[in-house]
């Protein structure tokens, strides 16, 4: 149980850490154009970020996928653009065909996210014999990580929309927008040719 829990903690850390701010960035730009009453779809849409995360952390750790890290750690923050661009361009826009495109590119963003995470897994784990136990309980504390900021997130979104009687597609078009600048000069700090 100690192990879990060293594990564990290590991956919740290391999500809501600051230094982790890209993912958290990805999740406010995923998560503002919903409103509380919007569950359902969100819910779908940090299923996908969390299946294609899962998925890629669990390849690249057990060797299967390797990709240089700088360019991965460029793709991270081109996602975040790509997803805020989406939000100020289908503003108040959840109609079904367009929440299915959204589902399939989250999860492959996830993917890429995941890729981020396993560098410093794979590092952390060395030359342990058995990587499934400590990538379980890493991954499982990543996730209960995401849904603390994402439940955070939908607070914090519900208060501005509250305090300041902002609409939900000002709150979005404002953190898109934002966002969007962040993801560019990040990109630009992180190119890696």
């Amino acid at each position: 149980m100690n192990d879990f829990l060293l594990w564990f903690g290590t991956g919740f850390n290391h999500i809501v850490d600051w230094y982790a701010y890209d993912h958290i960035l990805f999740l406010l730009v995923l998560c503002v154009p919903y409103s509380c009453k919007e569950k359902r779809p969100l819910f779908w849409l940090i299923t996908a970020f969390t299946l294609g995360h899962s998925l890629s952390l669990a390849l690249s750790v057990l060797g299967f996928v390797k990709i240089d890290s700088s360019i991965i750690e460029f793709l991270i923050p081109f996602t975040i653009l790509l997803t805020a661009l989406y939000s100020l361009f289908y503003l108040g826009t959840h109609r079904a065909e367009k929440l299915a495109i959204k589902y399939a590119f989250t999860a492959g963003f996830g993917m890429i996210h995941g890729l981020g995470f396993s560098y410093l897994l794979r590092s952390m784990l060395g030359a342990q014999e058995s990587i499934v136990f400590p990538l379980f309980a890493f991954n499982v504390g990543i996730e209960i990580g995401q849904i603390a900021i994402v439940t955070a997130i939908i607070l914090w979104q519900s208060g501005l929309v509250l305090a300041f009687k902002w609409s939900q597609n000002k709150v979005a078009l404002v953190f898109s927008a934002l966002a969007s600048i962040l993801a560019l000069i990040l990109m630009i700090a992180r190119f890696p040719f």
